[in-house]
């Protein structure tokens, strides 16, 4: 049986961070790969 295309995406993981291995938090139409903790050190 095919598994509906909202159920696919709620049971895909959690992006983690990389660097230090923090769960990203995701908005739409974002493709960071960084937590915004990482991102705001590469900044400086």
């Amino acid at each position: 049986m095919l598994q509906s295309p909202v159920e696919f995406f709620r049971n895909l993981p959690k992006k983690v961070c990389p660097e230090c291995g923090q769960t990203v938090n995701e908005q739409a139409e974002s493709y960071l790969m960084e937590c915004d903790y990482c991102l705001s050190k590469k900044s400086e």
